[in-house]
């Protein structure tokens, strides 16, 4: 570790760069260009993997040294180190699996020891791996111990239980570095990070990582940190893959950039971070600090949910408030930098200024807009505290999200075969187009397995693919400030919240569930599909071979056996102009 064993004391902020890359090296696999490009030109006769957003994450993460001292994917040993003792099996301290998931049926004709070309969507080679591994984890020891639970509504558990049964391990050599268009200026890896601190003469840097637009909260927050060390910031924001309904990462960065003018000049150091989140809080947090340091600062803020998911099912908090900064002090000395603790900074009418919750008095009055309430002004168009947020900001986002007459929605129907669901569809979309100028798109459920989702079964796995691509191309729609009005059957309350999501990152998003009985379901079944389920020879059929999830707490729940298609059209309707989203 760079500098003497008393500037290494955990939380003295005479701490200074340049602080090593944990575990002494950077480690950065690219070949060298002679040599990536004969590779490049041999890739085609190997066997290949196509890498989804994670897993390019991941690996533009590795190959650029921010998860040194990591080589590649971890082997089988180094998994069960990680799960268990928070370190590889040389003892180095890393908190978080970084494993290579692929399906079953992938796996069955690689062998150990083989070369795998690791591609990205269009079919680019980006690196080579060399298998030293090739097993099948358990993903319910997984969760438990990386993210302390099996709740499915945590979205790393969610993520975890549906990705490739099958982890191959090896080392890594990078090809090139996978494609970005956007924010060209602001990626910097860690050694060219490194190199832009000491070209300034940079020696105290503490990070910041967050996921969300900064407010006067926030700003708040990191320039007590920079007093408190006598530092630069660098401002680290995620733009990988971070939360589903987060704000998209361009109107984010947007943000960040205009805020740059309320700090010092030569204070502050932007760059983005293509960090897959895992949401797994503490032992997050000190993946975060690894990181941080890989890029080079050697203070890091930790807040007191630091990468938390937020509740259960049943609004506890998956983590203790403190369990990040206690799990990230506990290893201070170890990591080399120092830790910045921060309670939550909250707005006091009284003294008119922002205070940390440590700092109230009791009985103190304090005011909040929790992230639920921000998204809500924005979509009624209503008006944001002044002491909210920064002038700047607040002009970003209301540009990302229009007024209720002009942003576009999703009506997303859910319940059994036969409830009801097209029928009702059908007449809400014949009201909407005959009453306003709106844009109207249908995605019934059996139009759309003949189309979008051809060749899909009715597994669990293909359900849930079904769902997801309905619920793309509805968020499309409402992105460009259409309807889109979806009506299959989606039986998963995990799918329902995932298409949620999708859409609420750009509208509204109405869950309508047609309760109709079961009973009136198959009376009304003229193609015979529950009789041929019942006996037995149409498989994997929802309400009687396979489960159906009642929503808990839809929008709207109307019973298809209660009233004409164009009265239960009408109470959607209602709905709608309740929220404004049609006049």
């Amino acid at each position: 570790m760079g500098g003497s064993e008393e500037q290494r004391q955990p939380g003295d902020h005479r701490l200074t760069t340049p602080v090593e890359p944990h575990g002494g090296v950077l480690k950065e696999l690219y070949l060298p260009e002679a040599e990536a490009l004969e590779a490049r030109r041999a890739s085609g006769t190997l066997p290949g993997v196509l890498l989804d957003h994670r897993h390019l994450c991941d690996l533009e993460l590795l190959l650029d040294g921010a998860f040194s001292p990591l080589e590649g994917f971890m082997g089988e040993a180094d998994y069960d180190a990680v799960l268990d003792g928070l370190r590889l099996e040389d003892g180095t301290l890393w908190p978080m699996p970084i494993v290579l998931d692929v399906s079953e049926d992938a796996a069955a004709s690689l062998s150990v020891g083989q070369d795998v070309v690791l591609r990205d969507v269009q079919g680019t080679a980006l690196a080579v791996l060399t298998l030293s591994d090739i097993f099948r984890p358990d993903k319910v020891r997984e969760a438990f111990q990386v993210y302390g639970t099996l709740d499915r509504h945590h979205p790393g558990v969610a993520d975890l239980l549906r990705r490739g049964e099958v982890y191959l391990g090896g080392r890594l050599r990078g090809l090139q570095r996978p494609a970005h268009h956007d924010f060209t200026d602001l990626r910097a890896s860690p050694r060219e990070m490194r190199a832009w601190f000491a070209g300034r003469g940079w020696e105290r840097i503490v990070a910041f990582q967050t996921r969300n637009p900064l407010h006067r909260a926030h700003g708040e927050l990191v320039r007590r940190a920079m007093e408190a060390v006598g530092g630069r910031l660098l401002l680290h924001p995620v733009v990988g893959r971070t939360r589903d309904g987060d704000i998209d990462m361009y109107t984010r960065v947007r943000c960040y950039r205009a805020l740059l003018a309320h700090y010092p000049p030569e204070a502050v150091k932007l760059s983005v971070l293509p960090l897959a989140m895992r949401m797994a809080g503490p032992r997050e947090a000190l993946w975060h600090a690894i990181i941080r340091k890989n890029f080079g600062a050697n203070f890091f803020i930790v807040g007191r949910d630091h990468s938390g998911p937020g509740k259960d099912a049943s609004g506890r908090p998956f983590y203790q408030p403190l369990a990040a900064q206690a799990l990230v002090q506990a290893h201070a000395e170890e990591l080399g930098i120092a830790v910045v603790p921060f309670a939550p900074m909250v707005y006091s009418p009284g003294r008119q200024a922002y205070v940390s919750t440590d700092e109230l008095h009791a009985g103190e009055a304090v005011s909040d807009v929790s992230g639920t309430e921000l998204r809500r002004h924005l979509r009624e168009g209503s008006t944001l505290p002044e002491w909210f947020t920064y002038p700047e900001v607040e002009a970003i986002l209301r540009q990302r999200f229009p007024r209720p007459e002009n942003r576009g929605c999703a009506i997303f129907f859910t319940g059994l075969s036969g409830a009801g669901k097209s029928t009702i569809a059908q007449a809400l979309m014949a009201v909407i187009l005959e009453n306003t100028a709106r844009q109207v798109s249908m995605l019934d459920g059996d139009e759309v397995r003949k189309t979008l989702s051809a060749g899909l079964g009715f597994s669990r796995a293909d359900r849930s693919a079904n769902i997801l691509r309905i619920a793309y191309v509805a968020s499309e729609v409402v992105r460009h400030g259409g309807i889109a009005i979806c009506a299959p059957i989606a039986p998963y309350a995990e799918d329902r919240a995932a298409a949620r999501a999708l859409v609420e990152a750009h509208g509204d998003f109405i869950e309508v569930h047609v309760s109709t009985a079961l009973d009136v379901c198959e009376a009304r079944d003229s193609k015979g599909l529950y009789a041929q389920a019942r006996a037995g020879v149409l498989k994997h059929f929802t309400g009687i071979s396979d489960p159906y999830e009642v929503p808990e707490a839809p929008d709207l729940r109307l019973d298809g056996a209660e009233q004409r298609p164009a009265s239960l059209a009408a109470r959607i309707v209602d709905v709608l102009r309740e929220r404004q989203l049609i006049a």
